[in-house]
């Protein structure tokens, strides 16, 4: 009987063991390795809805968070690093990024985010599905209807254009432009950085040789917003930005696009996606192309000083407003 409650007692305590030891480990935590290639809002709030999203999705994450500084290079190390590390997954946000990831890691799930044109940058053969190991979202913006509404409201002639000459992603906003400049009869004028440096420099050279300019999502020129919008708000001519994130600091006449937390949200979704079992070939590139992930921001500080009317229609469809210096959202 004595022998009976002996053995007992032992599995007892290793039942206890065993669940103590299960409790206790809980579920499996998962490396996350997010890479921007430099820091500014919109890039910012990619990463930070990446992170939110794959934490409201239940997952135990350990993420390390990267920035390239705009450097090649080193976008090349911190891709290395993450198949060094063993992630899970690897985020690269911005083309420079996306490539660097591809590049190096061919056994790891990369999912892109804020990248233009993710065929022409050799990330994916179609946007249908992703490729091998890859899949991600999209920052396509519809610019040749942003040009066609800031010829409408402005009553520009001639465009300026200022983009990253060694970045895919501007180079192939740059095409689009130019585009949307043909189909709405206006002149572009356009002046190439490779640097953020040298973005206050392009903006002098530029000013005066055109009415307003456009500004896609060149990671370059938005690291170093704040210089180009001193230039042209000196100058009182309107800036247009197709990102709404950086326009909110003031000084862009207006801003239009996709809300970027929420791009970055869509984009770890793909991530969630992948840890739940899914391949990234059998994922389809995401776009933000539904209503409600767009916003619209006029500056009527801006608008004034340029001597810009916003008709009430369009103010009505507005998701912001800048007045007397202060950021309203409606």
């Amino acid at each position: 009987m004595k022998k009976l409650i002996g053995i007992a007692l032992v599995l007892m305590l290793c039942f206890s063991v065993v669940f103590a030891g299960g409790k206790k480990d809980g579920p499996k935590t998962v490396k996350i390795g997010i890479a921007k290639i430099v820091q500014h809002a919109a890039l910012d709030a990619v990463e930070q809805g990446v992170i939110d999203a794959v934490e409201a999705a239940g997952f135990k994450a350990v993420f390390d968070l990267q920035n390239a500084n705009g450097d090649v290079n080193t976008a090349n190390q911190i891709a290395a690093q993450f198949k060094d590390e063993g992630v899970d997954v690897a985020v690269g946000i911005a083309t420079p990024v996306a490539i660097a990831l591809a590049n190096t890691m061919k056994n790891v799930p990369i999912v892109f985010g804020a990248v233009t044109d993710p065929v022409g940058a050799g990330l994916v053969k179609t946007v249908a599905h992703g490729d091998a190991n890859v899949t991600g979202m999209s920052d396509e913006l519809p610019s040749k209807d942003h040009i066609k509404l800031f010829k409408e409201l402005a009553g520009i002639k001639t465009l300026g254009y200022i983009y990253t000459s060694n970045e895919d992603n501007s180079l192939s906003a740059l095409e689009l432009v130019k585009a949307g400049c043909q189909e709405a009869g206006l002149e572009l004028v356009v002046q190439a950085i490779s640097t953020s440096s040298e973005v206050k420099q392009a903006a002098e050279a530029i000013v005066d040789r055109c009415d307003g300019i456009y500004l896609t999502t060149d990671n370059t020129v938005f690291s170093a917003l704040p210089s180009l919008v001193s230039v042209f708000n000196k100058a009182n001519k309107p800036v247009f930005s197709g990102d709404v994130t950086g326009a909110m600091e003031g000084g862009c006449f207006m801003a239009s696009g996709f809300n970027y937390y929420k791009a970055g949200y869509a984009t770890g979704e793909l991530v969630v996606d992948i840890l739940n079992g899914k391949k990234p070939a059998e994922i389809p590139v995401r776009f933000m192309t539904k209503p409600e992930d767009s916003d619209l921001l006029f500056d009527l500080d801006v608008a004034k000083a340029c001597g810009i009317t916003i008709p009430e229609s369009y103010l009505n469809q507005a998701s912001y407003i800048i007045e007397n210096g202060k950021l309203i959202q409606k």
